[in-house]
């Protein structure tokens, strides 16, 4: 009997022994020292976790080159455009600027608020208590960190996954139901497709988003201040930045066709929004500004 318990104590030994023992991979800090933050709940927010991302393309046109590792801290980004209740009640309260938007057919309560400046999008974080993602922060919160083409994989997109331009028109087909240019498309309300791997929807197409950095040609002419740590671009992300006029706007919209709605396509822009388009925008908050005071999830 004893020597039976000692046999099957030595093949339980012996097969510890032989399986690899699994090992947390995930990075503890980044490279520059500090902890990656947890994720926590926050209403309206999906958190994207910290640590490095593949940046960029290499085979997506100029201005996505080169393709680099880049790295985030722990931030939360907001699960849907921001629309136009949201920002109307900001506008109530008196802590945004009203911005009218141009074409009819834009102005139901939960579609994207577009036509807005780099400026209107800006504020409205701002008086969040949040801020315009970076655009390196965009980039991972749509393409994750395994260098995804588009916020669902590498497929590409159709109007099963985002609201663009297909075979059928624009707005996957659908008409404006006011105003002149019914071809002309228009948005449709937030969250009608699937949301990504962060509970982010429509990362790809609906409208474009504005973005914090100021416009590089490509990542190249940008250097050193858009890679490392938590890049913010060029002149460190500040409103004025010598030599630069242009903001991106990242995602594409329906509108445009599906080339335009990958995780890399960067299209640049004036920030005063003139001449007009209709961009919209989400925000970002990083995990101190969530514990601030003043901090709101939603206006709603």
């Amino acid at each position: 009997m004893l020597r039976s318990v000692r046999m099957r104590t030595l093949i339980v030994i012996v097969l510890q022994l032989s399986v690899p023992q699994l090992v947390d991979a995930a990075p503890k800090a980044l490279s520059n020292g500090a902890a990656i933050a947890s994720c926590a709940k926050v209403n309206a927010m999906g958190c994207v976790p910290g640590g490095s991302f593949i940046r960029g393309s290499d085979t997506r046109g100029k201005n996505s080159r080169p393709r680099a590792t880049v790295e985030l801290q722990t931030f939360y980004m907001d699960v849907h455009e921001v629309t136009v209740a949201e920002y109307d009640a900001c506008v109530k309260a008196k802590k945004c600027k009203r911005a009218k938007t141009a074409y009819r057919d834009y102005n139901r309560a939960q579609q994207p608020k577009v036509g807005v400046s780099w400026y209107h999008a800006r504020d409205f974080c701002k008086a969040m208590g949040k801020h315009l993602p970076t655009e390196a922060e965009w980039e991972k919160a749509a393409r994750g960190s395994d260098g995804r083409l588009y916020p669902w994989g590498n497929k590409v997109a159709t109007c099963k996954e985002a609201v663009i331009k297909d075979r059928r028109g624009r707005s996957c087909g659908v008409k404006k139901a006011k105003g002149k240019g019914p071809e002309k498309g228009r948005t449709f309300v937030v969250g009608t497709r699937k949301p990504n791997q962060f509970g982010l929807y429509d990362m790809a197409g609906n409208s474009w988003e504005w973005v914090n950095d100021w416009f590089t040609f490509s990542y190249e002419d940008c250097g050193a201040a858009c890679l490392g740590v938590n890049p913010l671009g060029p002149c460190g992300g500040k409103d004025r930045c010598r030599g630069h006029r242009y903001k991106p706007v990242r995602g594409g919209s329906w509108y445009w066709p599906a080339a335009h709605a990958t995780t890399v396509y960067r299209r640049p822009h004036v920030p005063s929004n003139k001449p007009y388009h209709h961009f919209g925008f989400r925000c970002a908050a990083s995990a101190s500004e969530v514990k601030a005071p003043g901090f709101r999830s939603s206006w709603l």
